[in-house]
């Protein structure tokens, strides 16, 4: 009688574990959107954060919450005007269930939108656009990377303690300059400095020896500076050029000096920025990273690598906690709230609006690497102004 009653109850646990694998099995391909500048201006960086997500999805054996990835990639072009076409033929045309991008804050607001609309989950691995985490925000929609407030807001710390009175701001006269500065401005005036002018000039361009020739003129103890790409190179070898880098040390976000030093050469040596990545953290996590990095896709990581990583490290955390169904949204979004992030820049949580909680690095460039000097601010949140979950 015992026996056949073992018999029948090991039956049953066999049948049960069979049924859950099959269930597993079931489960069709996560079908994730990849919408990012796969040419033009940003490609690189599209290139990095693609490759930074599918490391991560490798490491975790091609699966998120037991199911498979099947990837969806469109080139945004960077092109504001073509992007809710884009995203509205993964979400409509392609079903996606997860879309991962992009770079530029212009087509990121769009994406932000639609995803806002459809419900459909949306995690941005770069564009910084202060919207996204304020009023845009939603418990679909997350970021792995920054607000522009933040590393601008870490800089205006640093120049603070460091005595500086008196500064001037220069920038491209858009959204993404015009949040930098205010971030920069908010911190340095709340340490006791004074932003005494705000310089811009129309997007994107270069020609800036007039300003140049009004900083030399007003004497500031600092300038902050936001352009990034070749109008960063441009400005750092003009302002060293015109001798004020001797004079007026040029402050700034990470993105003034990440991916142009090669460029910038002698200009740049010695400059301060404020970044949540950095060369040099020598922790045992990011060296992991950057080798795996490197031996997989025979190149050095970056910034962009890393947000990439970590979109699949929030996507991972979701998917687990619902096992797969990620139509379980408020389950799926209350574990990435909850979790940890162990991200090659160093650990990180959601902050309310779900943007990253995290450590700035005050960076010094020495040759071509911005090496970490010290942490600027520690576990430093945006202030998702705006945001109403």
């Amino acid at each position: 009688m015992s026996h056949s009653f073992t018999r029948v109850a090991l039956s049953c646990l066999a049948l049960a574990s069979l049924a859950t694998v099959a269930q597993a099995q079931q489960q069709p391909p996560l079908k994730v959107g990849l919408m990012l500048p796969f040419s033009g201006t940003y490609s690189a960086l599209g290139v990095a954060i693609e490759n930074g997500f599918r490391l991560r999805v490798q490491e975790l054996g091609g699966k998120v919450g037991g199911r498979e990835i099947e990837y969806v990639k469109v080139d945004d072009e960077s092109d504001p005007a073509k992007a809710t076409d884009n995203v509205n033929k993964l979400i409509k045309r392609d079903n996606v269930d997860v879309i991962i991008g992009t770079v530029h804050s212009g087509v990121a607001m769009a994406m932000a939108k639609a995803a806002k609309e459809s419900g459909t989950v949306l995690i941005v691995p770069n564009a910084g656009a202060d919207a996204v985490t304020g009023p845009m925000c939603a418990q679909n929609i997350f970021r792995s990377s920054f607000s522009n407030w933040q590393p601008a807001y870490a800089m205006g710390v640093v120049a603070a303690k460091e005595g500086k009175k008196t500064a001037m701001t220069i920038t491209w006269k858009y959204a993404a300059g015009d949040e930098s500065v205010a971030g920069f401005k908010e911190a340095f005036e709340k340490g006791g400095g004074k932003v005494v002018k705000n310089l811009t000039v129309p997007f994107p361009n270069v020609e800036f020896q007039a300003l140049l020739t009004e900083i030399a003129a007003a004497k500031p103890d600092a300038v902050y500076s936001f352009f990034a790409g070749g109008g960063a190179v441009k400005f750092v070898k003009d302002y060293a050029a015109a001798g004020l880098n001797k004079t007026i040390p040029l402050y700034g976000p990470g993105f003034l000096t990440d991916g142009t030093l090669q460029a910038q050469g002698d200009s740049a040596q010695g400059m301060l920025t404020t970044l949540h990545y950095a060369d040099g953290l020598n922790t045992p996590r990011d060296n992991a990273f950057r080798t795996a990095y490197a031996t997989q896709f025979k190149l050095q990581p970056d910034v962009y690598a890393v947000q990439g990583y970590d979109a699949a490290q929030m996507l991972a955390a979701g998917m687990a906690a619902v096992k797969g169904d990620i139509g379980k949204k408020a389950e799926f979004a209350a574990a990435i709230e909850q979790a940890k992030i162990d991200s090659p820049r160093g650990a990180f949580t959601m902050g309310k609006s779900h943007n990253p909680v995290q450590d700035f690095y005050l960076r010094k460039v020495e040759g071509v690497e911005n090496k970490v000097v010290n942490i600027a601010v520690k576990g430093l949140a945006d202030p998702g102004r705006g945001c109403r979950m």
